[in-house]
């Protein structure tokens, strides 16, 4: 195939431009690239806090960063347990780890990957101290029932939206029901400065904690003083200029990226092999298709030979088989996983391995992408 897709790791496939540039010169000629004394990333948090309708969003280096402020905010205590998905990305994860906390795995809807409320209610315990869920390549996770579950028994709901800028939920955005909310500007999300994060939060609280966290602890209203256990997850000007710059093409980059992926889902109707995601409120940071009858990798393969920038399965295997949880985690210590063992999460082991597809989504393809897309998937799933 003749054809080429755009990728997020080109300018061909990113929103880049003299919109950045000129931001990237403005702060360099100011003379200052630190956020401490600087103004774009405090403008760049009220931007963004205004368009979620959030109190606080405090900006930090990545968006890992930001999920470990949000671990943070739960406060939980040494061995405390906090229920996750086994699909996402490792940055879900090692947060939990950090703080000397425990994930423990729910499994997932067969249907979307995305956390199974009925399965994380079965493992709340006495030391489960939050839920984190992810909206799943950019499509709205129950967080509703997952809240009320969060709720009822006293648990920090935290969000992860770092694949689900501007997903929209009954009411507002993904990253606005729960607690806490994170978002990503690393590369290949929807909206770039190379890496950095933002959590959301209408917590003054929360707020706090995660704004000392991401300063080594430094209260700076009272001079040099060291108030809490923190580290340095400061964003500078430079990514905040940049920043900046993108989140004002983040509507038509969504725009664009809804109108294409709407046009698939409806080439692929009536197929009765694969089941593409729904597309209310859906971000589309990747296209995914389930194959309910299994197939997904070798589907994979001959899309791919077609020149479409398909892969299946998302990981190699579920985070509840990572190897990193039977290996020590600080020196020698297994702390605090000693005697640990994850739970089979057999809906989400069987869609990495057999039923999960994702294909590449980006904001400047066109309907010549679509048409190719639909006609190779047609050609195998027809």
């Amino acid at each position: 195939m003749s054809l080429t897709f755009p990728n997020m790791a080109e300018s061909a496939g990113r929103t880049l431009g003299e919109e950045e540039i000129a931001a990237l010169e403005r702060v360099i000629r100011s003379g200052m690239l630190s956020s401490v004394w600087g103004t774009e990333v405090r403008a760049l948090e009220g931007e963004v806090a205004e368009l979620y309708g959030s109190r606080h969003a405090i900006a930090c280096s990545s968006g890992t960063a930001a999920l470990h402020l949000s671990v943070v905010a739960a406060a939980p205590d040494p061995g405390d347990e906090i229920i996750t998905t086994p699909i996402t990305d490792f940055g879900t994860v090692a947060p939990i780890l950090a703080q000397n906390a425990v994930p423990v795995f729910a499994d997932v809807d067969p249907a979307t990957g995305i956390l199974d409320p009925r399965a994380v209610a079965r493992l709340i315990g006495p030391r489960t101290r939050a839920i984190m869920v992810v909206h799943l390549f950019g499509a709205p996770a129950p967080v509703d029932d997952l809240r009320a579950l969060a709720d009822r028994h006293g648990l920090t709901l935290i969000e992860d939206c770092a694949q689900a800028w501007l997903t929209e939920l009954p009411g507002g955005y993904a990253g606005t029901a729960g607690h806490v909310g994170t978002l990503s500007l690393q590369q290949w999300k929807h909206i770039t400065c190379g890496d950095g994060g933002l959590t959301l939060t209408d917590d003054d609280e929360l707020a706090r904690r995660m704004r000392l966290f991401a300063d080594k602890g430094w209260d700076r209203a009272k001079g040099r003083s060291h108030e809490s256990l923190g580290l340095n997850y400061r964003m500078t000007e430079l990514q905040g200029a940049v920043a900046r710059a993108q989140l004002a093409k983040l509507p038509g980059v969504l725009a664009d990226r809804r109108r294409t992926a709407v046009q698939l889902v409806e080439a692929l109707r009536g197929l009765e092999k694969v089941r593409p995601a729904r597309p209310d409120g859906h971000a589309w940071w990747l296209f995914p298709l389930v194959l309910p009858g299994g197939g997904a990798r070798e589907l994979a393969e001959k899309l791919r030979e077609d020149g479409i920038p398909a892969r299946a399965g998302y990981l190699n295997q579920t985070l509840n088989h990572a190897p990193v949880l039977e290996s020590p985690l600080y020196g020698g210590s297994r702390y605090p996983l000693e005697g640990y063992e994850a739970a089979a999460c057999p809906e989400a082991e069987r869609m990495v391995a057999e039923t999960l597809l994702v294909i590449d989504w980006n904001e400047n393809y066109t309907g010549e992408h679509v048409a190719a897309v639909a006609a190779a998937v047609r050609k195998y799933c027809g």
